[in-house]
């Protein structure tokens, strides 16, 4: 029963979101883009995925060559070998 809660809450939510755009959407019919506005959102939506996915590769990259692993600090060393009896 909990675990359909969330999943079922969040999709509920989608869906009141998506009827909000889709009512705002269908009221705006009188309204006309012009070629600036058509650049302006071009722009956004490619530097908008460019960004995110510049943001992922970096993250995978990260975590392919071990960036992401815990660091050891010389205390952390020090620890380690005086409980070992180095």
């Amino acid at each position: 029963m909990h675990r359909l809660l969330l999943p079922s809450l969040l999709m509920g939510l989608l869906a009141i979101a998506a009827l909000a755009a889709a009512a705002i959407w269908s009221g705006m019919d009188d309204i006309r883009l012009g070629v600036h506005g058509w650049i302006a959102l071009g722009l956004g939506v490619f530097f908008t995925l460019a960004i995110g996915g510049g943001l992922m590769a970096l993250v995978f990259f990260s975590s392919r060559r071990g960036y992401d692993e815990t660091v050891a600090t010389q205390r952390d060393i020090d620890e380690e070998q005086r409980r070992n009896g180095c």
